[in-house]
Parts: structure tokens; C-alpha cells; sequence
């Protein structure tokens, strides 16, 4: 699996201490002259093996999440599915999905993480000069006033009926 990088152990991501993956692929949709990820942009990819993570992971008696964030974890979609299917065979521990996607933009991709349990997904581009904004659910500030966490379970992927088909 291709990543930018990895944090074994974080701290600022989720009220939980993380793993955190630093997917490597990105759209740029948030259209800004600024990125919040740009040094992260340059950065080499990694190759890492996906079981080694989870292992690593297992053994840390500190991590009680995975956290997968940018540059555009869902831009990484095959790789990011094949991780939680592995991590989920092993453990039920959450896994937050920091996306710039907003629900409407990736039926798909939620239909697929419906299956999962204990999943949560920050929606929402980075937007500059926003107030920043404590959000409950992940236990950490938010950069934009657009952005929010949500429970994968508390999506009603009836709505986007139309589109997945």
C-alpha cells in the first residue's frame, strides 16, 4: 500500500491516541492556492505492507484508533478498503477517515464502508480563514466551519439511492 507516511503514534487527530496513515493521492478539489497538505504533496511515497501495519499496530498497548488522512484517503480507495477489511478481521478498534468529500460526492465509496462497523468520517473541504470549531464526535478542532464527523452507522445511504446504482 502507498503511503506519504506513518504516525504510530498521534495524539492531535482523534480524542483516541492513533495510528496515523498519510494516504498519497489527491484531487485537489478544495480549488485554494493553499493546501494544508503541500508539504506533505512532497513528501516520497512509502510502500508499506498492510499486514506488517496491523501488526504493528496490535502490539502498541498505546493506539486504540486508526486514523487515515490526507493528502485524500478516499482518492486511495482500493488501498484504504483493503486495509479495513484486514483491520477489521482483527480488531473492532474505531477508524476515523478524514475526507475533503462531502456525503453527496461519494455514495459509493460509503456504501461500501456501511458493511464496517465503529467507522467515522470527518466530511468537508479545508477552506482558509475559517473559525475553527470543536467537534464532539472526533474530540478535536476543525480547521473550516464546513467540516464535521459523523458515524458511518448514522448515514442514511437510502438518500443516495439514485447515484449508487
Amino acid at each position: 500500500m502507498l503511503l506519504k507516511g506513518v504516525i504510530f503514534e498521534d495524539f492531535v487527530n482523534y480524542k483516541k491516541p492513533c495510528m496515523t496513515l498519510e494516504f498519497p493521492y489527491c484531487t485537489f478539489k478544495c480549488g485554494s492556492s493553499y493546501c494544508q497538505n503541500s508539504s506533505l504533496a512532497k513528501r516520497e511515497d512509502i510502500d508499506v505492507d498492510i499486514d506488517s501495519l496491523i501488526t504493528r499496530y496490535l502490539r502498541n498497548q498505546i493506539t486504540e484508533a486508526v486514523c487515515f488522512q490526507g493528502l485524500e484517503p478516499l482518492d486511495s480507495e482500493q488501498d484504504m478498503l483493503r486495509f479495513i477489511a484486514s483491520f477489521r478481521a482483527q480488531s473492532e478498534d474505531d477508524i476515523v477517515i478524514y475526507t475533503g468529500y462531502t456525503e453527496n460526492e461519494i455514495p459509493k465509496i460509503l456504501k461500501e464502508l456501511k458493511q464496517y462497523n465503529n467507522i467515522i468520517i470527518k466530511f468537508g473541504r479545508y477552506i482558509p480563514n475559517q473559525t475553527i470549531h470543536f467537534d464532539k464526535i472526533l474530540g478535536v478542532n476543525l480547521a473550516s466551519d464546513n467540516q464535521y464527523a459523523i458515524r458511518i452507522e448514522d448515514i442514511d445511504i437510502n438518500k443516495f439511492s439514485w447515484s449508487i446504482d
